[in-house]
């Protein structure tokens, strides 16, 4: 598949929700976004375009804007595909993708612990890799490394 097939399929279906679809090394494309419609864009590319399997979910700062990613794959095209949005710094927020790919459950909760972006109807949004009462998110540009007695962490004994 190339991006004009993307573009083909993409565009009368979400309108204005769609960006632009651009090519991408190794891909089959990149497909831009609006936040907006992300659920409406999740379900097309797996439904309509056979993007069956979410393999990664991630975010980037960009300190004025946080950029969203998606990898999914297509078995039958031997495929991957690259979808992605900005969110403002001072809102970021996105719908979840789990409820089109279930495998986005852990990949969102990832960026929203490391990025700070916040998955809109996620399942099950908690700490994964930090301790719980961690409000710190460590892949912002404005994380600073604190000394331990300045973090407060609430502890789980288990």
């Amino acid at each position: 598949m190339q991006p004009d097939d993307l573009a083909r399929t993409l565009s009368p279906k979400l309108g204005d929700l769609l960006l632009g679809v651009e090519p991408f090394e190794g891909m089959a494309g990149r497909v831009r976004f609006r936040r907006e419609g992300a659920l409406d864009l999740f379900r097309v590319v797996r439904d309509d375009l056979s993007f069956t399997h979410l393999s990664m979910v991630g975010g980037v700062d960009w300190v004025d804007h946080r950029e969203v990613f998606y990898v999914a794959w297509s078995d039958s095209l031997r495929q991957y595909l690259l979808l992605s949005t900005d969110v403002p710094a001072e809102d970021p927020r996105v719908e979840s993708a789990s409820s089109v790919w279930p495998s986005a459950n852990w990949h969102e909760r990832e960026t929203w612990e490391l990025v700070g972006v916040s998955f809109d109807h996620h399942p099950d949004l908690r700490h994964l890799l930090t301790p719980d009462g961690y409000a710190f998110h460590p892949l912002l540009r404005s994380f600073k490394l604190h000394e331990p007695e300045e973090l407060e962490v609430k502890s789980r004994h288990v």
